[in-house]
């Protein structure tokens, strides 16, 4: 049974305790002890791995729509932008109506950011892939309307601070997060070069003046990070296995298209 079954079946019997098991129980219509102080902590009596992923569907949606508000206001783009997160991760309709609960939990005045994400960060367990995956969700959602506002910019930063993750490696994440669309990125027979091609090394964080060595290294870095399987085993909600095979997408077509480019200028 999914850490969901397991919830939703009232067989969720390792609670999270906190400011998240607060929020999700809130959202769910469940009294979940909001007294408890810390993590409650019940190791035998549940899969951690399960905990985790409740705790990050948790976080996700709550923290998103603190980012969305960070701004002022939340855009009807930043909603549609939860909402295609709702439906890549293919929710059913009471998931569906939790994550919406969760959004709205986290525009809301009250939110309590410090002790959701410090309580997140906990229940990662260092695992730094997880953590670095669920601040790209952010950053897309910020995205949303094709600019990063500068309340949004600082919540991030304060976000990625209480993360543990540094300023410099928040701005590599951000290249990350933008994505990636080769769609015409080349004509037939001509050289892949551009606007897209400068987006491609972005994306990888190198320079058109690194190695194929050190390309590649970047590549596969990335594509280990961004592995599907190995962010559910380590508490990624399985529902959000297709945001991870899109970003592992387009981190693969912008190493193809810097490929073609080395090739043809090698070739030339």
């Amino acid at each position: 049974m999914s850490w969901w079954g397991k919830l939703a079946g009232g067989a969720f019997g390792f609670l999270l305790g906190g400011p998240l098991g607060a929020m999700l129980g809130a959202a769910l219509g469940h009294q979940f002890d909001k007294g408890l102080k810390g993590i409650k902590r019940l190791e035998a009596d549940g899969d951690l791995t399960e905990r985790t992923q409740a705790a990050f569907f948790t976080a996700s949606f709550a923290v998103m729509g603190y980012v969305a508000k960070a701004d002022g206001r939340v855009s009807e783009a930043e909603i549609a932008r939860a909402r295609h997160v709702m439906d890549q991760m293919q929710l059913d309709g009471a998931q569906r109506e939790a994550a919406i609960k969760l959004f709205n939990a986290g525009k809301a005045p009250e939110f309590d950011l410090a002790g959701a994400i410090e309580q997140f960060r906990v229940e990662c367990h260092r695992r730094i892939n997880l953590v670095r995956f669920f601040l790209e969700i952010q950053i897309m959602t910020a995205l949303a309307d094709g600019e990063l506002h500068a309340g949004e910019r600082a919540a991030l930063l304060d976000i990625a601070s209480r993360l543990g993750i540094s300023r410099r490696y928040f701005e590599n994440l951000l290249n990350i997060a933008a994505g990636f669309d080769p769609s015409g990125a080349a004509g037939a027979g001509s050289q892949p070069k551009g606007p897209k091609l400068d987006e491609a090394y972005k994306l990888l964080g190198v320079s058109r003046d690194a190695g194929d060595d050190e390309i590649k290294r970047a590549y596969r870095r990335l594509m280990n990070q961004h592995h599907p399987d190995k962010l559910v085993a380590r508490g990624m909600p399985e529902e959000m296995v297709a945001l991870a095979n899109k970003k592992s997408q387009e981190i693969r077509q912008a190493y193809d298209l810097v490929r073609a480019s080395r090739k043809q200028d090698k070739a030339a």
